[in-house]
Parts: C-alpha cells; sequence; structure tokens
C-alpha cells in the first residue's frame, strides 16, 4: 500500500463547492491519492467542472449508476422522475472526452490490497442499496480483500464482518486483523444521514485507521447553480436538511 494516505470520496453528484471544500480538508490531512467509489455526475448543476477535476487529481474512481447513465442513452425507466430530469440535462453538459471518461469506468477496483465499489460486489452492475447487515452479508461473499469501500445510499456506515455482521456508525475505525470491513463513506455533493455537510473517508494503512471526515461547504452556491439551470426545486431544498 506504500505510504499512501488515501481520501476516499462518493457521491460528489455534480458539486463542485462540496467537492472543492472537500479537497481543501483532504489536502489539510495531508492525502497523497484520491479514490472515488463513483457517481460524480447526477443531481446538481456543475457536472463538467466536478468531473475535470477528478480527472485532473488522477483519483481512481469506479462506475456509478448516474455515471453509467449520464454517458449513454439509455432509457430512463428504472429512475425516479426528479433524477432522470436530471441526468437528461447532464448529458448536454457532457463533450466527448467526458463522455468516454464515465464509459470507460470499470464497476470494481482494486487498489494496493482493498477495493473499490459503488454499489455491491455480489452484482455491482445491478446497483443494490445495502443498508442494514443482512444486505451487506451477501456482499461480504463476495469481498476478496479485508477492506472495501462503497457508497450509493449516501449515508455513512461501516459493516463489519467476524462470525456474523455488525452494522455501526463511525468516526474513526481501528481495522483488525481477522475481521472484514464494508464501509460506506457517505456522499461528498448530497448527504442523506441529516447531515447536510459533505462526508468522505481517509484511509491510512500505515496506522490501520479510517477516519469520516464531515465538510461544511457553501450550500447556498450549489443551490443558486441548480436555479439557475433550472434543474427540479427540491434538489436545492433537500441540501440543507441532508436527507
Amino acid at each position: 500500500m506504500g505510504d499512501h494516505r488515501y481520501a476516499i470520496l462518493g457521491d460528489i453528484h455534480s458539486n463542485w463547492p462540496a467537492l472543492e471544500a472537500v479537497m481543501t480538508d483532504a489536502f489539510a490531512q495531508n492525502v497523497t491519492q484520491f479514490l472515488c467509489v463513483g457517481d460524480v455526475v447526477g443531481y446538481n448543476a456543475e457536472p463538467v467542472r466536478c468531473l475535470e477535476t477528478i480527472m485532473e487529481l488522477g483519483c481512481v474512481t469506479v462506475m456509478g449508476n448516474h455515471d453509467q447513465y449520464c454517458s449513454s442513452s439509455a432509457p430512463l425507466d428504472d429512475f425516479h422522475p426528479l433524477a432522470a430530469e436530471v441526468v437528461r440535462w447532464t448529458r448536454n453538459q457532457l463533450n466527448d472526452q467526458h463522455l468516454t471518461f464515465l464509459r470507460d469506468l470499470k464497476f470494481v477496483r482494486r487498489v494496493a490490497g482493498f477495493t473499490l465499489v459503488h454499489s455491491t460486489l455480489d452484482m455491482p452492475e445491478k446497483w443494490g442499496y445495502v443498508f442494514d447487515a443482512l444486505e451487506a452479508d451477501a456482499n461480504f461473499n463476495y469481498q476478496s480483500t479485508a477492506l472495501c469501500f462503497h457508497g450509493h445510499t449516501h449515508v455513512p456506515v461501516v459493516f463489519e464482518r467476524q462470525k456474523t455482521v455488525h452494522r455501526m456508525h463511525f468516526s474513526r475505525l481501528q481495522l483488525q486483523l481477522g475481521t472484514r470491513y464494508f464501509i460506506n463513506v457517505g456522499s461528498v455533493g448530497q448527504p442523506r444521514d441529516g447531515d447536510p455537510r459533505s462526508a468522505y473517508a481517509v484511509f491510512d494503512p500505515q496506522l490501520k485507521t479510517v477516519e469520516l471526515r464531515r465538510v461544511p461547504y457553501d450550500v447556498e452556491a450549489t443551490q443558486a447553480g441548480i436555479r439557475n439551470a433550472g434543474l427540479p426545486e427540491r434538489l436545492a431544498r433537500r441540501l440543507v436538511f441532508g436527507k
């Protein structure tokens, strides 16, 4: 794993003020490598700026469902109407370079002995949600590394497996030998755990720690962008409540 300290971001969702605040915080934490568990785009109004920043950072990124749909012409029958409206809008913002970057993303990536996925390892292309220990149990059957980071629910939580699977919230986690972890890093761009601050994680392989970071950002600037783009008002309002 080298001497890297990793910032693991997820569900950025085109929220540039949030991404900028998280990057500033990550650099202050002496992070040396950025990773992303998917959904760089969708929901908010600055997909190009967020995508180009992720590309410039050399951020190892896996495919999220919004990344997949925003870079294809697939029908949006399975999407919530609000999300589908933004997907159509986002498709019109992206150039060929952006589309190629998104289309080339893998569903699963292994980095220095740990794993990244957006949803689950058992069926990563089906975009299943993991909210409880029972749902996480299926994932562990396909998890070959002790540590896997994921996103998709926008709710930071740890699933820990020894003999059984336990779900727990965390601020700073000390990794234990013989235990496997499936860690949701929360959302940079649209938190849904009742805390409107951006969430991301810092993984230090030397100390064997994973820290959940919460970072305030300029919510009003993101809201203004949503409104100026003519995107649904509900997407602007929800950011204040972290729901």
